[in-house]
């Protein structure tokens, strides 16, 4: 029986790894299993936690690394603390603009600091949101103010769920982890590696979220949106939403990376934003069992683990080149906000068993691809971004069909003659997709695919088909901000989340916005 531990800091924690053939044999039964393990090293161990669990796939005999936290003699787990809210007849009040990780996590941490959030959503509740989204898949019909991208949870609602992220340093992950579980995510995101809640369970959780808000004092405002803004001296006085004049105590924008009217409204007001790189390419897909049989090596294995994933990374021409939201058992969808672009993204239900991989693959998009833009000062790479997403829209035929061609002609500069199989369900148009974009931005993708094929063996697979473009990665745009999380420029505007350029997917996001509210409540008691 393959095992090896190691104690690390504190006493109480172990790190173990144990063949997945093990772990799955007593998985009904796992307290035993690790206990039988630790039992010479620990006396009397009456609790275990798992804190992480990763696969490792490095080789034919593929392992979990599993961190467990120990309980002995009298010592026991602490419950999880549930947060408490506490606004007064006084509290202040705060306009949070947009409902997405940034704004729902946000308006939790006002409410914990006794500060009441009036949140400003100009999509539909989640339920409503289903159907507009089940139009345009069926009929090709897009409702600008609901739709993929704008709603109850934002883009991230009916996206795969991830819950992870590179950054570390901007406050306490397991917060948000333990506020999903809260209000009905699976337990295993507070320790799998890659956590994830799924596309069929997130609408229902945010639902659950927007219910402790409301419960709690906070206000949730559907179908309503920011029109305009004024300002004077230093400070937002009022804002517009849905034609009526308000004033405005604090000012908390979380709109998300695709609120293009936002960032137009700001720039026509005299606030300062900035143009930012980002990332953009195409989805590509794989058959999910090629991908499983390239990652976990023999059948056997692919019948206990999960649907496989996969991270690539590489520099071309001093140009990052990278897969981006990579989706197992996963669909592709129209991610478009208004008619005459085409944008795709991807998403995975909570069991990720459909029959497709998919995963963005994306390039650096910096100043020097955008310069014919410049005439647009700080909306250039949004003006670039919006013109590679029309021209999709004219390749694919209309109808968010989506240009597409087969992985292996792309790598050939030939259009497909009979496009592969693929999950996205508007409908595909065969076409050259070397001639979407600009020379130097197809070079490193194309490139980038060659030299991945290197690590991934069969990941140019004559199965493959990519779809076009993936553009919606981050936003084009910054909100500067100064060390206290506000605008330079006004003391009372926050600028929060993707929309910002200050995070990068749910939980980062999620954590933008509580770090964000603090700021807010720090000032407030000061």
């Amino acid at each position: 029986m393959e095992t090896s531990w190691k104690s690390i800091v504190p006493i109480n924690v172990v790190e173990i790894s144990v063949s997945i053939h093990d772990y799955h044999a007593n998985k009904d039964n796992l307290d035993d299993f690790f206990k039988s393990k630790l039992n010479d090293k620990y006396d009397n161990i009456n609790a275990i936690i798992t804190l992480k669990k990763s696969t490792d796939a490095r080789k034919r005999s593929i392992k979990y690394n599993l961190r467990l936290e120990v309980y002995t003699a009298n010592d026991y787990p602490k419950k999880q603390d549930t947060p408490t809210y506490k606004l007064t007849e006084n509290s202040n009040y705060v306009h949070i603009i947009g409902f997405g990780p940034a704004g729902i996590f946000a308006a939790l941490k006002c409410l914990e600091h006794g500060i009441k959030p009036i949140v400003i959503e100009r999509g539909k509740p989640v339920k409503k949101r289903r159907r507009d989204v089940a139009q345009l898949n069926r009929s090709g019909i897009i409702d600008p103010e609901s739709n993929y991208c704008f709603g109850e949870g934002g883009a991230g609602t009916f996206s795969d769920g991830k819950l992870y992220t590179r950054s570390h340093k901007r406050g306490k992950i397991q917060e948000i982890l333990d506020l999903f579980v809260l209000h009905g995510a699976d337990p295993n995101i507070l320790y799998e590696a890659h956590p994830h809640i799924g596309t069929n369970k997130l609408p229902q959780i945010i639902e659950n979220l927007r219910e402790t808000i409301i419960q709690n004092g906070g206000e949730v405002c559907f179908e309503h949106k920011l029109e305009d803004i004024k300002h004077t001296n230093g400070s937002i006085k009022e804002v517009k939403i849905n034609g009526v004049w308000e004033n405005c105590n604090e000012l908390i924008l979380a709109t998300g990376h695709s609120a293009r009217d936002i960032y137009y409204l700001l720039d026509s007001r005299g606030i300062k934003i900035e143009a930012k790189p980002f990332a953009m390419g195409f989805r590509i897909e794989h058959p999910q069992s090629l991908i499983n049989s390239i990652q976990y090596h023999t059948p056997e294995n692919t019948k206990i683990l999960p649907p496989a994933s996969y991270s690539l990374v590489c520099q071309i021409k001093q140009k990052g080149v990278f897969s981006f939201c990579m989706c197992p058992g996963g669909v592709i969808a129209p991610a478009a906000t208004e008619n005459g672009e085409v944008v795709v993204n991807g998403w995975s239900p909570s069991k990720r068993n459909g029959k497709y991989a998919n995963s963005g693959w994306v390039t650096e998009i910096g100043a020097d691809e955008w310069r014919e833009f410049n005439r647009f000062g700080s909306l250039a790479g949004l003006e670039f971004q919006k013109s590679i997403e029309r021209k999709a829209f004219e390749m694919g035929g209309g109808n968010f069909k989506v240009p597409a061609q087969n992985l292996q002609d792309f790598l050939s500069n030939k259009t497909s003659v009979d496009l592969n199989d693929s999950s996205y369900y508007p409908g595909m148009t065969t076409v050259n997709l070397n001639s979407l974009y600009p020379e130097t931005i197809t070079y490193r993708l194309r490139e980038g695919l060659r030299e991945m094929t290197k690590r991934l063996k069969g990941f140019n697979h004559e199965d493959g088909i990519i779809t076009a473009p993936e553009s919606r990665t981050s936003s084009p745009v910054r909100i500067p901000r100064s060390s206290s999380l506000s605008h330079p420029d006004f003391n009372n505007f926050y600028p929060c989340g993707e929309g910002a350029g200050f995070a990068g997917g749910i939980i980062s996001a999620a954590l933008d916005g509580f770090r964000v509210a603090r700021s807010i409540a720090q000032k407030d008691s000061a």
